[in-house]
């Protein structure tokens, strides 16, 4: 197995670069003059960059496709304050060449390390029809096995194998410590809203290499498919509370918050509230620590600019030496 010579957080413009890359995406285009091209956003396990094809693109695009590990030659060049590969040589990485952590991130912890936390967590639940519930979706060897290995999303926050459990457990720590903070609220019940509010993501997505949206989840979305589960398991269990399962299935329903985000209903509970806004700042402040990690290990103390927080995000300042 060869060492993987540079990463994509390490490139500076000028460089040659001769390394292997996860092909993210791949389009081919043409140009005002009819000349076709080949553009390429490259992925390792340290973030993404932009490639571009000029010679004998047509050529090119058969020797490889979206989802391969290709090793290329090219040189870094600086394009409207951002680094992008001009690429002259490719060929398909054999499986001997590559070390699969090099190009697919994974959760600093393992996932059965964090599995075996959340379940810890579903032990203390004082409520018995949610801590049977709970028993019920993570006894299911498929679920659980999807649920150890499927990320939180597709773009903007723990983007890994594993980040979804990751989420998961982080929210559940933090809605133990609010809901020991707020009185009047159903701890069990936030608890198990904030363990299965994104559970429909097992089935939203398809992650062995990249990952996309699978069929189910363009064309349903992991809010109704949770509700689904959620609704498939009750019906397993014996006299579950009517009154519980719906709020339970409000939480789910509303956890993105507002309509133009696609929550079918906003939150309307205290549960549902605190869940909905746990979820949000627990994906947000990932994002900004995993795109602060991802930047340009350079003298600036900002963050390139940030296309969907629309913001350069400040890592703060390097100290010097005297």
């Amino acid at each position: 197995m060869k060492v993987k010579s540079i990463y994509i957080k390490d490139i500076r413009p000028g460089e040659k670069i001769n390394s292997p890359f996860l092909v993210a995406e791949k389009n081919l285009a043409f140009s005002q003059k009819g000349a076709p091209y080949l553009t390429l956003r490259l992925k390792d396990r340290t973030g993404q960059i932009e490639g571009k094809i000029w010679e004998n693109a047509m050529e090119w695009d058969k020797v490889f496709k979206k989802g391969d590990i290709i090793h290329i030659h090219s040189r870094a060049v600086s394009y409207r304050d951002a680094i992008q590969l001009s690429i002259q040589e490719v060929k398909i990485a054999d499986d001997g060449e590559i070390d699969p952590g090099d190009f697919f991130p994974a959760a600093r912890r393992s996932a059965e390390e964090m599995f075996a936390e959340l379940l810890a967590f579903v032990e203390k639940i004082g409520t018995p029809p949610l801590k049977a519930l709970l028993e019920a979706f993570f006894r299911d060897e498929e679920i659980a096995r999807l649920f150890k290995k499927a990320p939180a999303a597709k773009g903007l926050h723990h983007v890994y194998a594993g980040g979804l459990l990751e989420h998961t457990l982080s929210m559940t720590r933090l809605l133990q410590v609010i809901t020991e903070h707020y009185g009047g609220v159903n701890k069990d019940l936030v608890i198990a809203g904030g363990i299965l509010h994104d559970i429909g993501k097992i089935y939203e997505f398809s992650y062995d290499r990249i990952v996309e949206y699978s069929d189910r989840g363009r064309l349903i979305g992991h809010v109704v498919i949770g509700v689904e589960m959620l609704d498939e398991k009750i019906r397993t269990l014996e006299n579950f509370p009517g009154q519980l399962a719906m709020e339970l299935r409000h939480i789910l329903l509303s956890h993105h918050g507002v309509l133009e985000y696609g929550s079918p209903k906003r939150p309307k509970t205290i549960e549902a509230m605190l869940v909905h806004h746990i979820d949000d700042l627990d994906a947000k402040a990932s994002a900004f620590r995993e795109f602060i990690d991802a930047s340009p290990t350079d003298e600036s103390d900002w963050t390139p600019f940030h296309r969907l927080f629309e913001r350069f995000i400040y890592k703060g300042r390097k100290e010097t030496s005297a």
